[in-house]
């Protein structure tokens, strides 16, 4: 706000005024201004950092900033699952199909399949997301503080392949759980008195975040697989191979298998698009990264999710309470709806990938 001298001691106002405030749809707490620089009097400003580095410091706040991005989308996604979960325990209405006596007492809607659905769909989102978030702040940490510098090394190139499936997985799929938590509170979801279309309009910001996700695709399919010969996905690939050989139980590894199968697909369709985009027009490879992300995204909470149902199966045997049982069957059923109702989604992405669809790339302006 003011001109400093040599000494760092302000002094005169710096030309930099508020023009006015930015009227947003949700994050109403956290203010966006418009500023004008040099209206009506002289505007300075001040090099951070050594000249000619800027972009570099730019990519290391940006990226940091969009890990921050995926946190605040998985956990306001939790939180309008919590809410959303607690009004359905509570909410009263109507009766199972079977029961056919029109006396009986109502329910809680927590009986009705679909609103378990609802449930389920905004458990496997938040929590997977919030798992992948962990990850890649585990990753940021190893990359600093692991004691092996080969490790350290690993983690910063797995961070980077990641950085833009931890922003925008969470941030699209946060948001779909809030519009689901909406779903369940009923009419009740669409006013102010209960707290779930306040989570939407605050989630709804984060796939614009720091990067759209359509910015985030083609960072992904463009630069961060290829980088270093694809030395960060054969990282990858190798820690999730870990994970596919521990899944022992019968439910996981069942899970394991549909999890291995499609990232053997993935594979062929990555090694296919990487010779186009050497070879052909890149144009044409790009205009589905955002199909890329998705199947990437998906395989890798599907990963997650089978990390999470091995510590649940091992940790079941061994509960000491009834919570705790519950706690870890939540968590298989989560993973179990996962696998049967998400990941089999990416087929689509898998063919449109497989023949370069072009129906978005020779679609005329004009044709709008």
């Amino acid at each position: 706000k003011f001109i400093v001298d040599e000494e760092g001691s302000a002094k005169e106002r710096n030309g930099v005024n508020l023009a006015g405030l930015i009227h947003k749809l949700g994050y109403r707490g956290t203010t966006s201004t418009a500023l004008s620089f040099g209206d009506d009097a002289p505007c300075h400003g001040y090099l951070v950092g050594e000249p000619h580095q800027g972009l570099k410091y730019m990519f290391q706040m940006m990226n940091e900033a969009r890990v921050g991005v995926g946190f605040g989308a998985a956990v306001i996604g939790y939180r309008g699952y919590m809410h959303s979960l607690e009004y359905a325990k509570d909410r009263l209405q109507g009766r199972k199909p079977s029961e056919k006596n029109p006396e009986a007492p109502q329910v809680p809607i927590i009986e009705h399949a679909d609103v378990r659905r609802m449930l389920l769909a905004q458990k496997a989102y938040s929590e997977g997301g919030l798992a992948l978030c962990l990850y890649g702040a585990r990753l940021m940490d190893d990359q600093h503080t692991h004691p092996d510098e080969h490790k350290r090394m690993e983690a910063g190139k797995l961070l980077d392949l990641l950085t833009p499936v931890i922003k925008a997985w969470p941030s699209e799929f946060g948001p779909k759980a809030n519009d689901l938590a909406i779903q369940v509170y009923g009419g009740a979801g669409y006013t102010r008195e209960y707290p779930a279309e306040q989570c939407w309009r605050d989630n709804r910001l984060n796939p614009i975040h720091e990067g759209t996700n359509g910015i985030q695709a083609l960072d992904l399919l463009g630069r961060k697989i290829w980088q270093d010969q694809s030395h960060g996905l054969q990282l990858l690939m190798q820690e999730m191979q870990v994970d596919l050989e521990a899944a022992t139980t019968d439910r996981c590894q069942q899970w394991a298998l549909s999890l291995s199968e499609t990232l053997q697909q993935a594979v062929k369709v990555t090694q296919s698009l990487g010779k186009s985009l050497m070879s052909e027009d890149p144009d044409r490879v790009l205009a589905n990264a955002s199909c890329y992300l998705h199947l990437f995204g998906h395989i890798i909470v599907s990963w997650m999710w089978l990390r999470q149902a091995n510590a649940a199966a091992k940790a079941l045997g061994s509960a000491n309470s009834d919570d705790e049982r519950s706690f870890y069957q939540g968590k298989l059923q989560a993973a179990q709806y996962f696998f049967h109702w998400e990941l089999p989604t990416v087929a689509q992405d898998l063919v449109l990938l497989k023949n370069q669809d072009d129906t978005c790339m020779n679609m005329k302006p004009e044709w709008f």
